[in-house]
């Protein structure tokens, strides 16, 4: 684990499907996100992926690059920046920003985000993790 080092990407195509079924399973049924005939009246003109659904790629990341230590311990602060359609293709990667020492482990603080396959930012910010000193 070095600063600059970049972690692992995670590319997904994003379908109404899987946006009904994180409705189902987040209880969050916006209608923005299911309903076509209101979504089209909407700012966006038609449905949008939940915001968490899309950041779940986040952590996706983060999992597979620092294991248990991502689900014991990480955490993100993230601005959401541009809607997610169904049909668009996400990629979720980050990079290794800076490493402290505390409380006898080193934190990892990772830039991150998701874009588009266009490269549209649509999520950045930072995720931190801690992992023990001998990793």
């Amino acid at each position: 684990m070095n600063i600059g080092d970049q972690l692992p990407r995670v590319e997904r195509l994003i379908d109404q499907d899987q946006v009904e079924r994180y409705a189902k399973a987040s209880g969050d049924f916006n209608p923005v996100h299911i309903d076509h005939e209101f979504a089209k009246r909407s700012q966006f003109g038609r449905t949008i992926a939940h915001g968490m659904l899309i950041a779940a790629s986040i952590s996706e990341v983060m999992t597979t690059a620092f294991k248990m230590d991502w689900l014991c311990s990480g955490r993100m602060k993230l601005r959401f920046r541009a809607p997610v359609y169904p049909g668009d293709t996400i990629v979720a990667q980050g990079e290794i920003k800076d490493i402290r020492e505390r409380a006898g482990k080193r934190e990892a603080i990772c830039s991150v985000d998701v874009r588009k396959n266009d490269g549209e930012l649509v999520i950045s910010g930072e995720a931190t993790v801690s992992v023990p000193l001998d990793a």
